[in-house]
């Protein structure tokens, strides 16, 4: 079993797109999950059926007990993060505010004040409309540690595919090289860039595949709107080919994307036979990586 995480430098290049393709073309020998938790979106695609939803349980938030609270106000005076607010005759915590350090905690001469733990999302375990295991998550509003969720869910996806002898998770992961993206490339086998022919596009580009040669995993790239800017396409392309990595297809502008994204579909699911036929290509390519 291996994983594929389906990465780019930057948002808007037609990275879930793509990946939730694949996941079609996969179908049952694949279990497909969604690590940008953040700003998860694969679900509209999927149109899963939520089998198990689970709590997302992390850090700890600042509770104040007003019935022991002497209001000395020495939790208010303490709080770096401006967290505690006096209103009404009383102090309260802010959730968005609070960041945990349990200063007010320490501080407090009447210990009124308790740590509790936080719920800071949820993940779930569902079937897509295609038959896949589908593991997905929400983070909170506010809510920080996107990484230690991204975690949890690309775990429970190994989990499943070798419970169900699948060939391959495929991760559809967040953008950008933050800490969300560093736990979704954690114990990758192989990394599908999409990338798209603008000045950003390879600006972005060059920073990701920085990020991947340090965790040494193999990639390969798509660039979408390639014909965009032919000649930003073909740099892109001899940058690849000078750090090793594939060109596995090149995939011109097409409204096929906007117009699936509006009706709910996939990109394969649109009847444009070469689109079907790149994407086809794509999914060749990474069922014969190790």
């Amino acid at each position: 079993m291996k994983e594929i995480v389906v990465m780019s430098g930057k948002g808007g290049t037609g990275k879930t797109s793509i990946a939730a393709a694949l996941g079609v073309l996969a179908g049952q020998r694949a279990v497909v999950t969604d690590c940008d938790v953040d700003a998860a979106n694969l679900h509209l695609l999927y149109e899963p059926e939520r089998l198990e939803t689970h709590e997302f349980r992390n850090g700890k938030r600042a509770s104040i007990d007003e019935a022991s609270c002497s209001l000395c106000g020495i939790c208010q005076a303490k709080c770096r993060f401006d967290a505690i607010d006096f209103a009404g005759g009383r102090y309260s915590v802010d959730p968005l505010s609070c960041e945990g350090c349990a200063v007010c905690s320490y501080f407090c001469p009447e210990e009124a004040i308790e740590m509790r733990e936080v719920t800071a999302g949820e993940w779930f375990l569902s079937r897509s409309r295609f038959g896949n295991w589908f593991v997905h998550a929400r983070l909170g509003i506010g809510e920080g540690n996107s990484g230690k969720l991204v975690s949890r869910v690309k775990q429970e996806a190994r989990k499943i595919a070798e419970r169900e002898h699948a060939v391959c998770v495929i991760a559809d992961g967040p953008p950008g090289i933050g800490c969300p993206v560093i736990a979704s490339l954690s114990g990758a086998d192989h990394v599908l860039i999409v990338t798209e022919a603008t000045c950003s596009g390879l600006h972005d580009l060059r920073r990701l595949i920085d990020l991947i040669e340090f965790f040494q995993i193999d990639a390969s790239c798509v660039i979408n709107k390639s014909d965009l800017n032919q000649e930003v396409g073909s740099e892109i392309e001899r940058f690849c080919r000078q750090r090793g990595i594939a060109t596995v297809a090149r995939i011109p502008y097409s409204r096929v994307f906007p117009d699936s994204l509006q009706d709910g579909k996939t990109i394969v699911e649109m009847g444009d036979l070469e689109m079907e036929h790149k994407i086809g290509q794509v999914w060749d390519y990474l069922s014969k990586v190790e």
